[in-house]
């Protein structure tokens, strides 16, 4: 799939590199960078009128057969096949797609509906062959081609590694000739490694694509770099189970044990002013781990930067947890009560629910990235540039362990303060640096419950419900739980569940989850025919789930094929914990990082060689 894609890039380069940038995000059914939050927002029941009015199908009829086939994309592609026109359009052309699609996604007011349809109909009746399928799952948000972000950068870096761009117009179209595979292979593997980084510490395509093609694949670190008010894809952590562990992976170097906070993740942008260099306090942003802007929710947060700049600080972006916090007892408050505040536009008088910002990274000051300098370096510098305000602003707790028994006191601490755990991390050396966008081992996340059982909760997406019976009639009882494929880009079948939860709370999820029923499950489902549910969700939600092991099971598809051609790997004991609003169906736990959950249990690695995982982008 790389080569294919790469091959398409080439094309467009060497015809019309205008194309590039609009191929790239319908690659990847976006429409501009995570952070403008630009969506199409088109109900199902708007495209099927669309669809049925172009046809001459009634609503009612494409919903059944949706219902049969799983795919309006499908559906809409049969009924194009079927319709004849007097005077055939001109074809769809990828600019005038993806154009079309953003004024579609800008669209608002009270008669915005019946210009989006008209709009979707123009495209419609110009769909040529498979392209209503398509084009019909872009405008679902449901693309679904395979292909992961990483394999997109992949077959990038191949195409420009190919066929260089060239402002001059001296093209060669394929640059392989004359040179070693060998040599091609590390040429390719380092252009891939400069468009990764680039994209981490730029994660706007808007920027990189017209670089790479002005200015070819070595200068985008000179033109592409870490700028306030661009958010990035965080640094995550690996579980550890043990304290043993923690001084198996960072022996003989120093590291630091901070408290894990139980809140949601804020990444800080505060910009300079271009004319004398000052804090521009007006285009502060507040960003969440999926680089969503959460500005409009904290409103407080913003009213109070002024006081944690020092007058020597110019610009930053700091790496935050946002906490709920009690200013009476001065106590930090559970999860749950920090969810109830407002998404989005929030004004300040009507804000219940008071929050305490603990900082435990700077990734840029004044100017200049950070995120390769060591930890301890970065802490320097927020103790040297900013001020720190009890149950406002305040630093991350920490202490530089030795021993185990360090450790686990700073565990039990952590605890009775109301963490979640420990985070360890590297102060000195290459591993100390910030890996953005890495689930990297370099930063170690102890959790209390970790000691025993298996070490991390797992993010689960919920694709299936059961009806309850007795006390649970009328809500659903129980519920079919999948990961995902981020390689095949589908949902994994991983476990039923149908414990953790209280009568309360089974009221609140069965209202939340009507919202998602569908008549079928999706194409990309994969589950066994003796797990089918009464109910089926589209992928919308995603919990977090605990459990005693994970087992090989020939009944569940979740990793089936990584370890065993016809078993997957099932929870034991699946236990809900809470529902995970900060995170999206696509950032789910992955099939590979169950398959590694599995061979870290000790009986298994008692039994088995293991495999090792190297860090990767996530």
């Amino acid at each position: 799939m790389v080569e294919f894609l790469s091959n398409y890039f080439r094309s467009v380069i060497a015809l019309t590199p205008d194309d590039l940038l609009p191929s790239v995000y319908m690659c990847l059914n976006q429409l501009a960078p995570a952070y403008h939050s630009l969506e199409l927002g088109i109900a199902e029941t708007y495209l099927m009128k669309a669809v049925g009015q172009c046809t001459g199908r009634t609503v009612a009829q494409l919903r059944a057969a949706v219902a049969r086939e799983g795919d309006l994309g499908t559906v809409a592609a049969h009924a194009r096949a079927t319709q004849r026109t007097m005077f055939q359009q001109p074809p769809l052309k990828a600019r005038r797609v993806f154009n079309a699609l953003k004024d579609i996604a800008r669209m608002t007011g009270q008669a915005s509906v019946n210009k989006k349809i008209a709009k979707i109909q123009s495209l419609f009746t110009a769909c040529r062959n498979c392209e209503a399928k398509y084009l019909v799952r872009s405008l679902e948000g449901k693309l679904r081609i395979g292909l992961a972000e990483q394999s997109v950068l992949q077959a990038l870096a191949l195409a420009v590694t190919v066929t260089p761009p060239s402002p001059q117009g001296q093209l060669m179209l394929d640059a392989s000739k004359g040179i070693s595979p060998e040599q091609f292979k590390a040429r390719v593997d380092a252009n891939a490694l400069l468009i990764k980084t680039t994209y981490c510490e730029c994660p706007n395509y808007d920027a990189i694509i017209p670089v790479l093609l002005e200015h070819g694949v070595e200068s985008l670190p000179k033109h592409c770099r870490l700028t306030p008010g661009v958010p990035l894809k965080p640094m995550l952590a690996h579980p550890a189970r043990g304290v043993q562990e923690l001084f198996d992976r960072f022996e003989g170097s120093q590291f630091t044990c901070e408290w894990k906070y139980d809140g949601e993740r804020a990444q800080i942008h505060v910009p300079s002013t271009t004319d004398d260099g000052a804090p521009d306090y007006s285009r502060a942003a507040i960003f969440s781990r999926n680089q969503e802007n959460n500005t409009s929710k904290y409103p407080d947060v913003l009213c109070r930067l002024p006081s944690l700049l020092k007058d020597n600080t110019r610009s930053c972006v700091l790496d935050c947890e946002v906490v709920a916090y009690d200013p009476v007892q001065k106590q930090i408050l559970p999860f749950q009560i920090l969810s109830t505040r407002k998404r989005k536009d929030a004004n300040e008088s009507d804000i219940k629910v008071q929050v305490c910002v603990f900082i435990f990274d700077l990734l840029y000051l004044n100017g200049e990235p950070l995120v390769t300098s060591p930890l301890r370096k970065r802490r320097e510098l927020l103790s040297e540039n900013f001020n720190y305000t009890p149950g406002e602003w305040e630093r991350a707790t920490h202490k530089d362990c030795t021993s185990a028994e360090e450790v686990q006191q700073e565990l039990s601490e952590g605890v009775k303060g109301s963490c979640e755990g420990l985070m360890v991390k590297a102060l000195e050396g290459p591993r100390s640096k910030y890996d953005i966008a890495r689930r990297s081992h370099n930063w170690l996340k102890l959790k209390k419950d970790y000691l025993e059982g298996v070490g991390d909760t797992v993010d689960a997406v919920v694709i299936g419900g059961y009806y309850g019976k007795g006390k649970r009639a009328g809500t659903y009882g129980g519920f079919l739980l999948a990961c995902r494929d981020d390689q095949g880009d589908e949902y994994q079948s991983l476990c039923k569940i149908g414990t953790g939860f209280t009568d309360e709370l089974l009221q609140t999820l069965t209202a939340e989850l009507k919202q998602h029923v569908i008549d079928a499950p999706r194409s990309y489902y994969r589950y066994d025919a003796g797990h089918i549910p009464d109910a089926w969700f589209s992928p919308a939600l995603v919990w977090e789930v605990r459990c005693a092991d994970l087992s090989l099971s020939p009944s569940h598809r979740a990793a089936q094929g990584l370890l065993d051609r016809d078993k997957g790997i099932s929870l034991r004991f699946p236990r809900f914990v809470r529902s995970r609003d900060d995170k999206t169906p696509e950032q789910a736990t992955t099939a590979q990082q169950i398959m590694q959950m599995y061979l870290n249990q000790d009986q298994v690695k008692n039994n088995t060689q293991t495999q090792q995982v190297e860090d990767d982008f996530y």
